[in-house]
């Protein structure tokens, strides 16, 4: 039988609610109503000059399939991806065993390779724009050549790889610090007893225990790749050549959605992104089971 409510729980309940009720209402206008409305919205053809939707049912769905834009940007971002990702994990990783040692300035080093994540992207980028300028940029003068590093379609995305790699090897390599921190000493005290070496140990005892933070990394770097907006944005003049071989699937969207102020289809490629994240996502927590280990 359930037992009422005394005056006093009553009374804690209703200032329970009140206190998080901002949260509640933050997430409802901030989170949740944006999701529908964007679902909504892939069905709809904005009005002209921006206002008004007008149901089109899957019209849009029908163009986005056609289009090949779309699945030009969307491979931009997965080919960025397959690059980054691993050269990023592994520098990570191999940085992190390197200064989860006892070494003379260790604290001054990981700062250092930790510095990239707390300055502004749009501050770093414009370094790096500078730094490949085929002019007057530091690269070609310390090499002696003329490259052009960002407007030429071969290699203008390979830059672009490098500036990610390099602004994402700090975040990941504190993760894996403390991933390797966790890993009890005992495990290689007893293999180095059994005749076991560094690189032995390292493939056999650090990566199968670390293989938690390594699933954490990857999926969130899978996800974090194919949302990649604000380093070609602001790395690549839009009338380069070269624009077409960096431009991703998230500034098509941002196209559409505010400089062409088609609202309904910019949706509809947004909705297309969560499905293509969604699968990745599903194969990924699929795999967990054959190679993450927990202690």
């Amino acid at each position: 039988m359930k037992r009422k409510m005394t005056p006093r729980q009553k009374n804690e309940a209703k200032w329970g609610l009140i206190f998080v009720a901002p949260t509640i209402i933050g997430l409802l206008i901030l989170n949740y109503y944006p999701i529908f409305e964007t679902v909504y919205q892939s069905f709809c053809k904005t009005g002209d000059f921006g206002i008004g939707n007008k149901f089109i049912g899957l019209k849009n769905y029908i163009t986005l399939f056609h289009d090949k834009e779309v699945f030009q940007t969307l491979f931009n971002a997965v080919k960025y991806a397959a690059v980054s990702l691993p050269l990023t994990i592994i520098i990570s990783l191999v940085l992190a065993v390197l200064l989860n040692r006892k070494m003379k300035g260790r604290g001054i080093y990981r700062t250092i390779f930790f510095l990239p994540m707390v300055c502004a992207p749009a501050a770093t980028a414009m370094v790096w724009k500078w730094i490949f300028n085929q002019q007057y940029g530091l690269l070609n003068h310390i090499l002696g050549i003329d490259v052009a590093w960002v407007t030429n379609p071969a290699i203008a995305w390979l830059c672009i790889v490098i500036i990610g790699v390099w602004g994402g090897i700090g975040n990941n390599m504190i993760l894996f610090l403390g991933g390797l921190q966790d890993i009890p000493k005992d495990y290689y005290e007893a293999a180095a007893i059994d005749g076991s070496t560094g690189v032995h140990s390292f493939f056999h005892i650090t990566i199968p225990l670390l293989s938690p933070m390594l699933f954490f990394v990857i999926q969130t770097g899978i996800i974090g790749a194919l949302q990649l907006f604000d380093l070609p944005y602001m790395v690549m003049d839009k009338s380069s050549r070269a624009w077409p071989t960096v431009k991703s699937i998230t500034y098509l969207f941002y196209e559409y959605a505010f400089e062409r102020s088609d609202r309904g289809y910019g949706a509809t490629i947004v909705m297309f992104m969560i499905v293509i994240i969604g699968i990745i996502t599903f194969i990924l927590q699929k795999s967990e089971k054959k190679w993450v280990h927990y202690e």
